[in-house]
């Protein structure tokens, strides 16, 4: 069985840093495919939205509202990849989640479309940024 566990969530003041971590556990991973991992969000009343995406190739694609504050990596040696947030805006509070698919061949790995099949999600931490 497949798990996926994240970390990191807390509450902090506005401008503050916080570095989620997902740990996939269990997921079959082959060198033969390609990978799309991804950290979403979903906010009370709004519609969840990808945040960044990172390829097993280690191509990374935000949404323009976090870029140059957020970061995403992969840890090639442990089936663990992280989002570092940094400067944190009251606007990022949401429930975030992380979840990891196998590419489709020729498939988009952005926070606005993956193309992936295969995937398993977080249970979600929740993100809350104070003023």
């Amino acid at each position: 069985q497949v798990q996926v566990v994240e970390s990191g969530g807390g509450t902090v003041q506005a401008g503050g840093s916080l570095r989620l971590s997902c740990e996939v556990h269990g997921y079959p991973y082959s060198i033969l495919y390609k990978y799309c991992l991804g950290w979403f969000r979903q906010a009370p009343g709004k519609e969840r939205e990808g945040v960044a995406c990172i390829t097993s190739y280690d191509e990374a694609s935000y949404i323009d509202s976090v870029k140059g504050r957020f970061t995403i990596s992969k840890d090639n040696v442990r089936d663990i990849f992280s989002l570092q947030m940094s400067s944190l805006k009251p606007e990022d509070t949401a429930m975030y989640y992380c979840a990891s698919g196998r590419l489709q061949d020729g498939g988009t790995c952005r926070p606005d479309r993956q193309d992936w099949d295969d995937v398993y999600w977080g249970q979600g931490t929740q993100v809350t940024v104070s003023s």
